[in-house]
């Protein structure tokens, strides 16, 4: 997977596998820095970080990929059959599913409109696959940024799920939803 989405404003979006030796510290930074409390990694060590993302590596049901900003790391996508993880059994799974997560980078200088380019062309590269019929999202009830970032790209809110590490707001956003949204957006 490296596909480029181009935002005109914002520049171009690529994305490649991530691995989790070469780029372990580099997540680390992410993952523990303060804005990505939600991540649930705040104490982890990069050896942690490392296991984590072999792990994933290892799961034929779940994928992790390094977001490129015009070449440069600068976000996390992670993506998943959530009827095989994360969501087991919490929800009516559907053939098409694809569950979702990503994390924008850190940065000292934050560029206005830059994590909805980022959700936008995560969403984007989401539905490149034709099997993807809609994208799933499990985003902590507390995390209200990803709320309405997650609304502007089309998700909306089915329920209210109880996990073992958080509760959580199951959305969805069709095909549909998403080409509503970022066509109504421009």
């Amino acid at each position: 997977m490296s596909t480029t989405r181009t935002t005109p404003a914002l520049g171009t979006f690529t994305f490649r596998p991530l691995d989790p030796l070469d780029d372990g510290e580099l997540i680390h930074s992410w993952v523990t820095h303060p804005k990505a409390a939600f991540w649930l990694m705040q104490n982890h060590t990069v050896a942690d970080v490392q296991r984590e993302y072999m792990a994933i590596a290892a799961n034929e049901h779940h994928d992790a990929f390094i977001g490129l900003h015009d070449g440069e790391p600068a976000f996390l996508m992670e993506r998943y059959d959530p009827s095989k993880v994360e969501l087991v059994g919490l929800y009516g799974a559907r053939p098409g599913d694809v569950g979702m997560h990503f994390l924008v980078a850190p940065t000292d200088t934050p560029v206005h409109g830059f994590t909805r380019a980022v959700i936008t062309a995560v969403m984007r590269e989401l539905f490149r696959d034709p099997a993807t019929e809609r994208v799933v999202v499990e985003p902590d009830v507390r995390n209200e940024a990803v709320h309405a970032l997650n609304a502007a790209v089309g998700f909306s809110i089915a329920e209210k799920i109880a996990k073992p590490e958080k509760d959580a707001y199951l959305s969805f956003c069709t095909r549909e939803q998403f080409h509503a949204a970022i066509g109504a957006a421009r």
